[in-house]
């Protein structure tokens, strides 16, 4: 019924819950099959195991190929089939009756397959078209910019997971380097389209705004325009949380505007960490309409060797096995990394294993470092293709 996933490589340890069911998962069709057969050579003859070679085809049906679910089909009537000769009741109407049960559910199984095939692959399709969207509006940042150091990563959740609209995205400007990480309410295409008005205003705002809330703004118009166009529920419930930062040329020090996203960590090169949270609170950028005040940026030193962390809630949402939020901010303290890819590598690997290998949100992850005094520039290596 199609070969065991492979192990987790280390000898000893026990294999991952969802491995194991996995396992048993593709192991039930036979074992459904062997059931009925001892179930029926082990009762007198008006007991009939018809149920039982009825239900693998269905089982195999949703879970496995065409291929499987026949091959389980046909084992299932010759295993039917098979116990009647062995009783010697292959032309009693009851046998017949029950042989032409399991090949006509067997049927239907491969009518089932069909359908379920057809659904998954449109749902595969969607995924993967909204998956290149989403990479072709949130192109991988330069390793160096304006001098500093950085590193993106965005980290899908779990396969079966619709696409999230997680953005991040940076810039060098007359003003500095400025950059946005923020998270699209909502899943799938319209999220990315709505990731494409956020960093299509970002990139334009960055350049011409003097100042961090002035980039601020032309967001929220933007955002604006997007959900009067839209209407209806996007109009009235669509929103953004976004945190922008600027760190101007040779000034030694992060500016923050914060619109209701979780707080960026500033991590510094003895191990030391603090969280950037906001003066004042603010709503989400697109909900200008309920309240409204002017922004104010938050300026915070930005020492050598320190690295700017910014994520969306995809981590600081992700859950252990008891449902504890993972806390990045003491995760990460107390620790040095090297640069700003590993830290990434690092904070990826320890939400793995904090959840268990899969979160249900997607995270979008930026870390900016400036580079301490005469450390030499770092960059990551790429394999060569023959």
């Amino acid at each position: 019924m199609g070969q065991p996933a492979a192990g987790n490589g280390t000898s000893g340890h026990p294999r991952p819950r969802g491995e194991r069911a996995r396992r048993f998962i593709r192991a039930l069709p036979p074992l459904v099959i062997a059931g009925g057969i001892v179930f029926d050579l082990s009762t007198p003859p008006a007991y009939t195991a018809a149920p039982l070679f009825s239900a693998a085809p269905l089982i195999a049906a949703p879970l496995f190929s065409m291929l499987t679910t026949l091959l389980t089909g046909i084992a299932a009537v010759l295993a039917s089939i098979g116990l009647h000769v062995y009783n010697d009741t292959l032309t009693d109407v009851p046998a017949l009756t029950e042989t032409f049960t399991v090949i006509t559910v067997s049927a239907l199984a491969l009518l089932i397959n069909r359908v379920v095939r057809r659904s998954g692959e449109r749902l595969a399709s969607a995924r993967v078209i909204a998956e290149a969207a989403q990479k072709a509006v949130l192109p991988t940042p330069a390793e160096r910019i304006g001098g500093l150091q950085i590193a993106a990563r965005y980290e899908a959740a779990q396969a079966d997971a619709f696409i999230g609209g997680d953005l991040f995205a940076v810039q060098d400007t007359p003003h500095g380097v400025r950059l946005v990480v923020g998270d699209v309410r909502g899943k799938g295409l319209d999220a990315v389209e709505a990731v494409a008005v956020v960093i299509g205003a970002f990139r334009e705002a960055a350049e011409q705004e003097s100042t961090l809330e002035g980039v601020a703004q032309r967001l929220e118009r933007a955002l604006a325009r997007e959900g009067t166009r839209r209407a209806g529920l996007d109009a009235a419930e669509g929103f953004t949380t976004a945190v922008l930062a600027e760190i101007p040329r040779g000034a030694g020090l992060i500016r923050v505007v914060n619109r209701g996203h979780p707080e960026p960590l500033l991590l510094f090169a003895d191990g030391g960490l603090t969280m950037l949270a906001p003066t004042e609170p603010a709503l989400p950028l697109g909900m200008g309409d309920l309240a409204a005040w002017p922004d104010r940026a938050d300026a915070t030193p930005y020492p050598p060797g320190a690295t700017l962390l910014l994520f969306t809630d995809g981590l600081s949402e992700a859950r252990d096995a008891h449902g504890a939020f993972y806390d990045p901010a003491e995760r990460l303290a107390g620790r040095i990394f090297p640069g700003p890819e590993e830290l990434l590598d690092a904070l990826v690997d320890d939400v793995r294993r904090y959840t268990g290998g899969g979160t249900t949100d997607d995270m979008a992850l930026l870390a900016v470092s400036r580079p301490a005094l005469g450390q030499p520039v770092r960059r990551r290596t790429m394999p060569v293709v023959p």
